[in-house]
């Protein structure tokens, strides 16, 4: 008999279940309302970011020089994601492409 793998077999764990087996909330904490107020991460003020003193994201860049390409405005590519963020929504509404 193989002491080795019959502790393998006494070590192994039992299965877990998938995260697919849990049943899913109702509500998204994230964006239900919460008291009448809207608490989801998708409006969080810009100013309020932990990390929105951070650069700017790729992702930024790339739609802010596209807007500012649009709505024929310089690109700074030296901002934070939290002004990258203001940025945008800014250029959005001059465009039109935030309606």
């Amino acid at each position: 008999m193989n002491t080795k793998r019959d502790s393998n077999r006494e070590n192994r764990k039992q299965p877990q279940p998938h995260h697919g087996d849990a049943p899913n909330p109702t509500s998204n904490p994230k964006t239900a309302a919460v008291g009448g107020a809207d608490h989801s991460n998708r409006e969080k003020d810009p100013d309020d970011w932990t990390t929105g003193d951070e650069p700017m994201t790729g992702a930024q860049a790339s739609y802010l020089k596209t807007l500012s390409e649009e709505a024929g405005e310089s690109f700074d590519g030296d901002l934070t994601k939290a002004e990258a963020s203001k940025r945008i929504d800014a250029l959005q509404d001059k465009t039109g492409r935030g309606a």
